[in-house]
């Protein structure tokens, strides 16, 4: 009879031990396997974990906006995977009904989704730092910060006249996270790319070193807005000017060295502004960019039209073209006709 007893003591426990551990096993297969983020939408979601971040600022964030939904799990399969004290900055897009494996394992190896940096169109360093900062973790003012150190840029062979010529406009791709000392690194891994063994010798034979192919660039840049088409004939423009020592006389120096982009016209008091940007004043070159040039703009300076153009003016139909000339007495005929135009429009600054 006790033998009996015994064996159904047995025969109970052997089932609770076994009842316990089909539950658990179904519990911990839910925790791991089963879909706990983003489970009411079909849309990602990016998550930024900025640096320094810890975890429960991550799980904070993936539970306040609703990404997962059972905090518990995650911050248990978070915890098994090591993940707690692991937590890597960046920027992650999320698929939705990831389970928690996936969701840990994904923040846990670093696997971060790269943004896209462009930046064009810029004028001036604060324009720089605003642009190329947009998609990025890093404040734009810890970056301009940087373009502005003089002994930091010194490192990359620029000073802080020329150290916008560093910055080639495209769009790149980059992790969110990147510092801005590593931005400078990349940004000067692109220049170095772009500068191939191809484009050094155009810019040799044209008795010009990388720097100033950049700010020539800018000029002929500014004095084609709205027609690049002219860029190739305004660099070569330019470059009969600096062979023969004449000033370049060009409009968009002048308006920089003001440093009022709004100057629609350009008067005889801002040619007498003592700045070694006024190309009025001094012959050759100013000593940095007035822009940053695109690609087009300095490819149009290494690949400059060869012509006898000396002068240009705008022309007076207003369509953003220039009427060229090569001697003096044609260009002083295209100038009346476009300052006459400017009287009856009644531009007068």
């Amino acid at each position: 009879m006790l033998n009996e007893k015994k064996k159904n003591i047995y025969l109970v426990l052997i089932i609770s031990v076994s009842v316990i551990a089909i539950s658990m096993s179904f519990y911990f297969y839910q925790v791991f396997f089963s879909p706990n983020v983003l489970t009411e939408t079909d849309q990602k979601y990016s998550l930024k974990i900025s640096s320094n971040s810890v975890f429960k600022t991550v799980s904070d964030q993936l539970y306040d906006d609703g990404v997962i939904t059972d905090m518990v799990s995650f911050s248990f399969v978070a915890k098994v995977l090591g993940y707690q004290d692991a937590v890597k900055p960046g920027l992650y897009v999320l698929d939705p009904k990831m389970t928690n494996l996936e969701l840990v394992r994904k923040l846990r190896s670093g696997n971060q989704t790269p943004v896209r940096v462009t930046f064009n169109n810029v004028r001036t360093k604060e324009d720089l730092a605003e642009k190329i900062t947009t998609n990025l973790e890093v404040d734009k003012d810890q970056f301009l910060a940087l373009l502005t150190d003089s002994v930091y840029i010194r490192k990359f062979d620029f000073d802080e006249e020329t150290v916008m010529s560093m910055f080639v406009p495209n769009t790149y791709e980059l992790w969110w996270n990147t510092s801005a000392e590593g931005l400078f690194d990349r940004m000067y891994k692109e220049y170095q790319s772009f500068w191939t063994e191809d484009r050094k010798a155009k810019a040799a034979a044209l008795g010009l070193n990388q720097k100033e192919v950049s700010t020539l660039a800018s000029i002929v840049q500014a004095e084609s807005q709205q027609k690049a088409d002219e860029r190739p004939i305004i660099a070569g423009l330019y470059l009969n000017r600096l062979r023969i020592n004449m000033p370049l006389q060009a409009d968009p120096t002048l308006v920089f060295a003001v440093g009022d982009f709004e100057i629609k016209r350009v008067l005889n008091v801002h040619k007498e502004i003592e700045s070694p940007y006024n190309t009025y004043k001094f012959t050759g070159l100013p000593p940095g960019p007035i822009n940053l040039p695109d690609i087009k703009s300095l490819d149009a300076v290494l690949n400059a039209e060869k012509h006898t153009y000396l002068y240009m003016c705008a022309k007076d139909d207003f369509s953003g073209y220039h009427a060229f000339a090569s001697d003096l007495a044609q260009h002083n005929a295209n100038a009346r006709r476009y300052q006459a135009a400017l009287n009856r429009a009644q531009i007068f600054n």
